[in-house]
């Protein structure tokens, strides 16, 4: 996701918000405390198909469900923790990925990358499983993967994105 934030004097910021999708939009945080919001056509970044006007406690009140306070899915697809320098990653694996239809011997994750893959929830079970070095990864699998931060972001560049 790629944000450009700009001052706008006498006014207060705006936010420009290109997303993964190539979505675009644009937050206007007022002085006042208003929100507006544009979404932009996806064929012509210059053309506002949509708007809304929050305040601020309806901005607040958004963050928090937006953000994941007021729930939390069951199934996301990415959810870290870190331990130091140690992040434990959920992540699910695209269709395009190189990855797909490999084993994890085959693409020798930890030595290529320094990453363990702690556990895999294959796409067709409710189940989790310790995997070996056969295990096949396969397209919406969610492995479960340990590593530094850096490391992580190479593996699933790399291996588990389309």
């Amino acid at each position: 996701m790629n944000i450009r934030e700009t001052e706008l004097p006498g006014i207060g910021y705006k936010f420009e918000i290109i997303t993964k999708n190539q979505d675009k939009m644009v937050i206007v945080i007022h002085d006042d405390g208003r929100r507006e919001i544009y979404h932009f056509d996806s064929d012509d970044h210059d053309e506002a198909i949509s708007s809304v006007t929050l305040s601020d406690t309806e901005a607040r009140q958004m963050a928090g469900i937006i953000g994941g306070m007021a729930y939390k899915p069951k199934a996301l697809e990415t959810v870290d923790m870190a331990f130091d320098d140690l992040i434990i990653e959920w992540y699910k694996v695209e269709p395009n990925a190189s990855a797909v239809n490999k084993t994890i011997g085959e693409i020798d994750i930890r030595n290529n990358f320094g990453v363990n893959v702690i556990a895999i929830k294959k796409k067709q079970s409710n189940k989790s499983h310790n995997p070996g070095s056969d295990t096949i990864i396969e397209a919406g699998d969610t492995l479960v993967l340990s590593g530094e931060r850096n490391q992580l972001k190479e593996l699933i560049k790399n291996l588990l994105s389309g």
